[in-house]
């Protein structure tokens, strides 16, 4: 006998979440309704509330509960400094080395022409306005080393090249195709302090 409708559709729901497949999602699904009859309604009411209350920053697109975010309200934060990612998942990585100290930028993805993706879909406007208001001196793209990391990488730097700004770019332990996200402490730490200049 089919599981009934609403279990169904939350099935198909969390599927869409990365790495979640139909049986992962069954049992997540399966492992709440056994719980306690609150434990759902919970689980539900935590949803809501981020979803009512979580946000991305207005300035650099991380989350947040106000307009701005923690990082961009923290005065002790390197101001002139500021990391490209693509990602939220990416700065938490960057976070976890507990060695840079400077600002973000989140594009919300990558330059992609297969999947249709160009400058206008990401957060690229509001890094050039950052840029402009003169305040930031170097720009460290930190998008991933795949195709698509290195040409978003490569039409940021031409972007900024004319703005008197320092763009670099983490260069040491980063192996080609992998994701900020999944790079290991040390690792991230090393490309971080051995970033390079790039030119437009």
């Amino acid at each position: 006998m089919a599981l009934p409708a609403p279990v169904q559709r939350l099935i198909a729901e969390l599927t869409k979440l990365p790495g979640v497949g139909e049986k992962t999602a069954t049992r997540y699904v399966l492992f709440w309704l056994q719980r306690s009859p609150n434990a759902m309604k919970d689980l539900a009411d935590r949803l809501a509330d981020a979803a009512g209350s979580v946000r991305p920053c207005l300035v650099c697109g991380y989350v947040a509960e106000a307009e701005r975010c923690g990082f961009c309200e923290d005065p002790a934060r390197d101001r002139a400094t500021v990391c490209v990612v693509e990602s939220v998942a990416d700065v938490l990585a960057i976070e976890r080395v507990g060695e840079y100290r400077g600002l973000y930028h989140v594009l919300g993805g990558v330059l992609s022409a297969l999947r249709g993706v160009g400058p206008d879909h990401l957060r690229v406007a509001g890094l050039l306005d950052r840029v402009a208001g003169g305040e930031v001196r170097e720009v460290i793209l930190a998008t991933g080393a795949d195709a698509e990391g290195e040409t978003t990488a490569l039409y940021l730097a031409r972007a900024l090249g004319d703005r008197g700004v320092r763009v670099t770019r983490p260069a040491t332990g980063i192996p080609m195709g992998s994701s900020i996200e999944f790079l290991d402490a040390v690792t991230l730490m090393r490309a971080l302090r051995g970033r390079k200049e790039i030119g437009p």
